[in-house]
């Protein structure tokens, strides 16, 4: 089981640098404390031969303590980290984590919100996508240094699997779930 065994100090962050960022609020100079972080994307998946949501499951160090193992259930994503238009990183992510290569054209942008808001306010996008088996390419899994298991939320029981805190989740998937039973599943 995965377990912390030491913390250090950053000397030299790759992906996140610590600020103090000074503001006035009200006539008054304030200072916070905070993180500068990239943006992310992020992508509701939905497998509609399986009737299901495609999501994730992945090790995330900074939940990792005494109380849980650290394994998130999430949508798939990703950090914006390179020059490409969101919806590419976007298509990326989902051939990347969980081995579907879906066309750009069925890559549905659906709304930008921002996260960690107390201590970075990082935007993250997001998408949604139908898929099939037509598109499956590769099991997925991410990068090789990364340990990610995909998983089918079956959608009969996805507003269940919502609220059960048996699981480890984020609020981007009980949001892209509200989402969908909101918009799509009414569209239809």
């Amino acid at each position: 089981m995965p377990h912390i065994t030491k913390i250090n100090p950053l000397t030299n962050p790759k992906f996140i640098k610590p600020i103090e960022i000074e503001y006035v609020q009200n006539n008054q100079l304030k200072k916070w404390e905070a993180i500068t972080s990239h943006d992310s994307v992020s992508i509701l998946l939905y497998h509609t031969q399986k009737d299901a949501f495609v999501i994730v499951k992945q090790l995330r160090a900074p939940v990792l303590n005494m109380n849980n193992d650290g394994y998130m259930h999430e949508l798939c994503a990703g950090i914006v980290d390179k020059e490409l238009p969101l919806v590419q990183i976007a298509k990326e992510e989902v051939l990347e984590e969980c081995g579907y290569d879906v066309p750009l054209e069925k890559m549905r942008f659906i709304t930008k919100f921002f996260t960690s808001v107390g201590i970075s306010g990082a935007a993250q996008s997001f998408f949604y996508a139908a898929i099939d088996e037509s598109m499956r390419v590769s099991d997925g899994g991410g990068l090789e240094d990364e340990e990610i298991e995909v998983l089918f939320i079956p959608r009969a029981e996805a507003k269940h699997f919502m609220f059960d805190d048996r699981y480890q989740k984020t609020p981007g998937l009980i949001m892209g779930f509200y989402w969908f039973f909101d918009t799509i599943k009414q569209t239809q």
